[in-house]
């Protein structure tokens, strides 16, 4: 199959759909497949057997980190010499939307899937108001695709609820031979709580530094565990804040990692506290418990498919008194709690994580390609 892919975000950028495309397009240019991948400027020209076309674009004003790509008569030029048998739409934007419109002013079967939860991004910042419209604009890219692509059960049945037509599971994916929990280290650990004492448990969150991750949330359950520590891994438009809301805590601001740094991380810390209650998966979840890092998530919509409470981590009520802060220390002390659960929780954590590999969600996204150029769409979230 030849697969032309437009994406907002790639290389060089850090989240979970670059994750997932850079374990996805390896696995599927080993078995033969052909990859375009068309994405914002700035990132390598070709990438594990893909060509990569960067487009010219503009930081999105409210979060710069995030770039708009401007499909121009290049992207045209490039889909007539590529002659893909399918688009791939990922988070349709303006690049994405210059993909729907090649896909059928061409006839070329269009699949489209769904991976930042932007309408619940607005509230955090001060745009609330403007959710049903943001709503409306999604169905209406959305529905131009013969199959809407969601990362978990969640977001398949609120996209449906939503008027989105033909959505489907994209199984999630993770590397538990880059992530182990081999790569507890005492000084990645030593790292991580920077220049605080070791004293208790140390805390991690991993992930972008911004408004919609919530991370203020953690606050609390440092000042009611006061011998914890807490490391975040990562950096965003939300740092300055971060710092000003964390001072005179125990907490350090770590930066990016990535690679064995990244996993050994992970698996160095005693708890991961991830309190975003806007994820459509939550990838760092499933890294961490690879890791065989208990974690503690938001019972919202992607996380209770990687966590079962009380077996492989915790969950907490982002909506329950003081925004979730109660519930959240209940769950944080709950895992802490006990060393036999925790270690209980750590080894189940890593079995859950080992079900999941990016071959199998390669192999489920082929099935899908094949469906739909088959036209013989019966496909059942």
């Amino acid at each position: 199959m030849k697969i032309a892919f437009f994406t907002e975000t790639f290389l060089p950028k850090v989240d979970g759909i670059v994750t997932r495309l850079t374990k996805t397009i390896p696995e599927l240019t080993k078995t033969g497949d052909e990859v375009l991948v068309f994405c914002p400027e700035g990132g390598p020209k070709e990438y594990m057997g893909a060509k990569v076309k960067g487009v010219s674009a503009m930081p999105l004003p409210l979060y710069p980190e995030l770039k708009l790509g401007l499909p121009g008569p290049a992207v045209y030029e490039a889909i007539e010499e590529f002659k893909p048998d399918l688009i791939h739409v990922v988070n349709p934007a303006v690049l994405g939307l210059g993909g729907i419109w090649l896909a059928k002013t061409n006839g070329i079967p269009l699949v489209a899937s769904y991976h930042t939860h932007l309408p619940k991004y607005l509230e955090h910042y001060g745009m609330g108001m403007l959710e049903p419209l943001l709503w409306e604009l999604l169905k209406a890219a959305h529905n131009q695709a013969v199959l809407n692509l969601c990362t978990s059960t969640a977001m398949v049945e609120e996209l449906r609820e939503k008027g989105i037509q033909h959505t489907a599971l994209w199984q999630r994916g993770v590397d538990t031979e880059v992530f182990k929990p081999e790569l507890k280290t005492d000084a990645m650990r030593k790292r991580l709580l920077g220049k605080y004492d070791d004293q208790g448990e140390l805390l991690i969150y991993v992930g972008r530094l911004s408004a919609e991750k919530q991370i203020e949330r953690i606050k609390p359950v440092l000042q009611a565990l006061p011998k914890a520590r807490l490391a975040l891994v990562g950096d965003g438009p939300y740092r300055q804040q971060l710092e000003k809301t964390f001072e005179n805590t125990a907490t350090t601001f770590v930066g990016y990692l990535e690679g064995q740094e990244l996993a050994s991380a992970y698996a160095s810390g005693d708890a991961f506290l991830f309190p975003s209650s806007t994820e459509t998966l939550g990838l760092v979840l499933l890294e961490a418990m690879a890791a065989g890092c208990p974690v503690v998530g938001a019972n919202r919509g992607g996380i209770p498919d990687i966590i079962t409470d009380g077996k492989n981590g915790c969950l907490y009520n982002p909506d329950g008194e003081d925004a979730g802060a109660k519930s959240l220390i209940k769950a944080t002390q709950k895992l802490l709690g006990n060393d036999l659960e925790r270690q209980m929780m750590r080894k189940a954590a890593r079995q859950e994580a080992e079900c999941w590999n990016w071959s199998g969600a390669t192999n489920q996204l082929r099935t899908y390609y094949k469906q739909v150029l088959d036209s013989s769409l019966t496909i059942a979230a």
